[in-house]
């Protein structure tokens, strides 16, 4: 393809971006404020670094963080007059709101961002499958061309991702419910840890590892995130904390009274935990009930896990989803192995016969 995407700001997200559009055939230039984050980018493979002999854009993706954003998207619509200018920031009404404002010729932006990330940010943790069959939502307003949004489809779709299209205000409510409190939450979780003695904490095991795994993220891009969408942040704490508060008020009533009624609610909570759960998407759409779990023993040696995946497919299963629990002290670890119900005898039989150990 000859399209010629400038990527501005040379981050986890920008560089990935580029990585995986110059995989696409697309011409890709860099631009960051951090000239080594921006040739690091280009070593990488993500593009070339921008200059003047590069040429105007035909689209510009902003992926700077979200407290600058919506000032490089208007940067751009008046620098680039002929370009689509879309932003991959995690808030959107906000970034339109200023863009909206500026006078800018608004007809050419769309706002969009990539549900895709790791724990980790910069250059150097960048992947050119990130985006591959995660969410990338696209975020006309009234104003946006036709052709501006079928520009910004055409990016999200040629990295692998699956388009969903929204208004602003609908994005930020989703995301601070799938995406924003949850981050609190692990976070809120992992710093009680701080002050637990070390043989509490050695008892840790896949559950904690779940819940607290994204409290690694950057700090300051998650302050700038969840400072651009408090509203609807705010929203969403204020029902969790009324779950809490009748969580608390029940433990209280087993500590210092008869309980009456305490078990209830504890069991209506785990109960609703249990049916939210089952709504969350897994492999292509499907949810994680569709699946069922082989365990299998592995020995921590190298090579193990990697012969177990191999038996596997030679065993001409589909492997779904994979979580690995490693045994407190122990020289093992349980290899929790997601597929369709059809094929969990056929692999218990088969794993069997080759000699792994596969339990219930």
């Amino acid at each position: 393809m000859s399209t010629h995407v400038r990527i501005v700001g040379a981050g986890l997200i920008g560089t990935s971006l580029g990585i995986a559009l110059s995989h696409n055939g697309f011409r890709v230039s860099l631009d960051d404020p951090s000239p080594t984050a921006v040739r690091l980018a280009r070593d990488l493979r993500a593009g070339e670094i921008a200059g003047d002999s590069v040429g105007a854009p035909d689209v510009v993706v902003v992926a700077a963080p979200p407290d600058v954003a919506a000032r490089v998207v208007v940067d751009a619509l008046d620098r680039w007059p002929d370009a689509v200018v879309t932003d991959v920031a995690s808030v959107k009404e906000s970034v339109l709101r200023v863009v909206l404002d500026s006078g800018a010729d608004a007809s050419r932006y769309v706002g969009s961002h990539p549900m895709a990330g790791r724990e980790r940010s910069g250059a150097a943790a960048a992947r050119g499958d990130l985006f591959d069959g995660r969410a990338w939502v696209v975020v006309p307003h009234e104003g946006s061309t036709d052709a501006a949004v079928r520009r910004v489809r055409e990016v999200a779709l040629a990295v692998g991702s699956a388009v969903r299209v929204m208004p602003a205000h609908e994005h930020d409510e989703a995301v601070a419910a799938v995406s924003h409190v949850p981050q609190l939450a692990a976070s809120i979780v992992a710093a009680c840890l701080r002050e637990l003695p070390e043989s509490a904490v050695g008892l840790a095991g896949q559950g904690l590892r779940d819940v607290t795994r994204i409290a690694a993220s950057d700090p300051r891009l998650w302050t700038q995130i969840l400072a651009g969408n408090a509203p609807a942040v705010r929203d969403v704490l204020r029902l969790v904390r009324e779950q809490v508060d009748d969580v608390v008020s029940a433990l209280d009533s087993l500590v210092d009274a008869d309980g009456d009624g305490a078990l209830g609610t504890l069991s209506r909570v785990l109960e609703a935990g249990n049916l939210g759960h089952a709504r969350i998407p897994g492999k292509h759409g499907a949810a994680p009930a569709a699946y069922e779990v082989v365990s299998v023993v592995v020995p921590d040696e190298p090579g193990a896990l990697a012969r177990l995946l191999t038996d596997v497919g030679e065993a001409g299963i589909n492997l779904e989803d994979l979580h690995l629990e490693h045994g407190l002290g122990q020289a093992v670890g349980v290899a929790e192995i997601s597929v369709v119900p059809a094929s969990v005898e056929p692999l218990r039989t088969e794993l069997a016969r080759l000699g792994w150990r596969v339990h219930d």
